[in-house]
């Protein structure tokens, strides 16, 4: 049985309606200014956890401090005694890592206990830095040796351990960025032909993990299914795009950019695989993104019109979506706190 034209016409705009609304629902965030420490400083915001609580730097005191923010409070944290001090990485029991200057103004890598930041130490070579922890209260990040290089630490039961990196020389720059609840962590690593790879390590063994055809690439995240994002470049280096790989295989999936020409950097992503981080545009400036159900997308697209903002940068989203990243809002450079509705 066929439909007459107006019914179809009627069927076909209900169900575009029911399309629309439903994709609304999907791809719209409300937005929370975290704020800042002083009056006319700036604020960044790199981790959340399961809760929504988001934890970055802000200036304060003439440098910047770490802060807390937990239900829509604001707290410095401070440093180690030096001029600045980041964090970069928040747990579900609250904790902090990140990275400090101390009194002597060199960098070291730190968890926090309470209000308190506490240094987690070196490999030997007077400096540290954290990017992130699990809910194990592991933390990982970069530190250098007693020969000056720079090494990928995880940081377990009060003992730093040295991950070793994929072959590099004395004079490169090795991390860990990521750490997932059940110890794996990625980062990235040079190799002895001097291209810097992201890496995949577990239960002591670190392994090169690819690109997209190209030479190089880099982890920051690491979910709890293995799935790590970060930044590879394409064949013959010709672009560079964010990516998800999956730790088992290392096949690599291209996320894709905003512009034709542009560059794409994934810096979060959760147990569903969705994926944030930033973007160039055709001109060359920065935006935030999220990449879901296969499409990469604009988080400025998703934000109510008329807030006074333009995101830059996506850090981190929990399991419940929520996003941390910084932008600017009204000419400020501020962090922000982006919820589905």
């Amino acid at each position: 049985m066929k439909a007459s034209s107006s019914l179809s016409t009627f069927i076909c705009i209900t169900l575009l309606t029911a399309a629309s609304s439903l994709c609304s629902a999907q791809t719209s965030y409300t937005i929370t200014d975290l704020g800042t420490l002083s009056s006319h400083g700036f604020s960044w915001a790199h981790g959340i956890n399961a809760t929504g609580e988001v934890t970055g730097a802000s200036s304060g005191g003439g440098g910047s401090e770490v802060f807390l923010d937990s239900n829509g409070t604001l707290t410095g944290l401070g440093t180690l005694g030096g001029s600045s001090g980041v964090g970069n990485g928040i747990n579900t029991s609250g904790q902090v890592a990140g990275y400090s200057q101390n009194s002597s103004q060199a960098y070291r890598a730190f968890v926090s206990n309470g209000s308190t930041l506490l240094d987690l130490g070196d490999l030997g070579g007077g400096s540290a830095v954290a990017y992130a922890l699990n809910d194990s209260g592991q933390v990982v990040g970069s530190a250098v040796t007693a020969n000056g290089e720079n090494h990928p630490f995880i940081y377990s039961n009060g003992q730093m351990t040295d991950l070793g990196t994929l072959g590099s020389t004395s004079q490169e720059w090795n991390s860990a960025q990521g750490i997932n609840n059940n110890g794996a962590v990625t980062g990235t690593s040079y190799d002895a032909k001097g291209n810097f790879r992201a890496f995949f390590w577990s239960n002591g063994t670190i392994k090169e993990m690819g690109a997209l055809g190209g030479d190089w690439s880099q982890g920051y995240a690491i979910n709890n299914r293995g799935q790590v994002t970060g930044i590879a470049y394409t064949k013959k280096n010709a672009q560079a795009h964010a990516f998800i790989a999956n730790c088992a295989t290392c096949k690599f999936k291209d996320l894709g950019t905003l512009a034709a020409t542009g560059i794409s950097w994934g810096f979060g992503i959760n147990d569903a695989g969705v994926v944030v981080g930033r973007a160039t545009t055709q001109t060359g400036s920065y935006l935030a993104f999220v990449y879901s159900n296969g499409k990469i997308k604009n988080l400025n697209k998703m934000i109510p019109a008329g807030s006074g903002w333009v995101l830059l940068e996506a850090d981190s989203i929990n399991a419940a979506g929520q996003i941390a990243g910084m932008g600017m809002h009204n000419g400020q450079e501020h962090a922000y706190l982006l919820t589905p509705q």
